[in-house]
């Protein structure tokens, strides 16, 4: 009789938003929810939009130009978040003109937060977010919210 070798875990995976990201780095905007999903990051995937990066970048270069971080923080940082499980999905920008710009329609979102939900509900993905009117409309929508196991 053949032996059965266990089976290889996929990793959970979930659609992080930029409100859990950059909690990370700016501490006093930080609570236990971000630090969970953080954690969880050691056994499940992180699936973000195509902008998710400039947002990450832009809110960096605020944060500088308001003296919150410093250039030194930003790069240690990045290197940081380079090496986590995140993937950055290909299919944001053809979805934007669509399915996306629908939903930030019905439910008064910026762009850039419909993006999220719709990964999210492309994907039949749980959404990390921190940001209350994304949470509502996700809620509108039948959309899990991720919970950090």
């Amino acid at each position: 009789m053949a032996k059965r070798g266990k089976k290889a875990r996929t990793p959970r995976a979930f659609v992080l938003d930029g409100s859990v990201t950059m909690a990370w780095f700016f501490r006093d905007e930080t609570n236990a929810y971000a630090e969970a999903v953080e954690d969880s990051l050691a056994h499940a995937e992180a699936v973000v939009p195509a902008h998710w990066p400039l947002e990450v970048v832009n809110t960096l270069v605020v944060g500088e130009r308001r003296q919150r971080s410093t250039e030194a923080q930003a790069a240690i940082w990045l290197s940081y978040l380079r090496a986590l499980p995140i993937l950055v999905d290909d299919e944001t920008a053809i979805r934007s003109w669509d399915d996306t710009l629908s939903l930030a329609r019905a439910h008064q979102l910026s762009a850039y937060d419909a993006a999220y939900l719709e990964l999210a509900l492309r994907r039949s993905l749980s959404l990390a977010t921190l940001d209350e009117r994304l949470k509502d409309a996700a809620a509108a929508v039948g959309l899990a919210e991720y919970k950090p196991v």
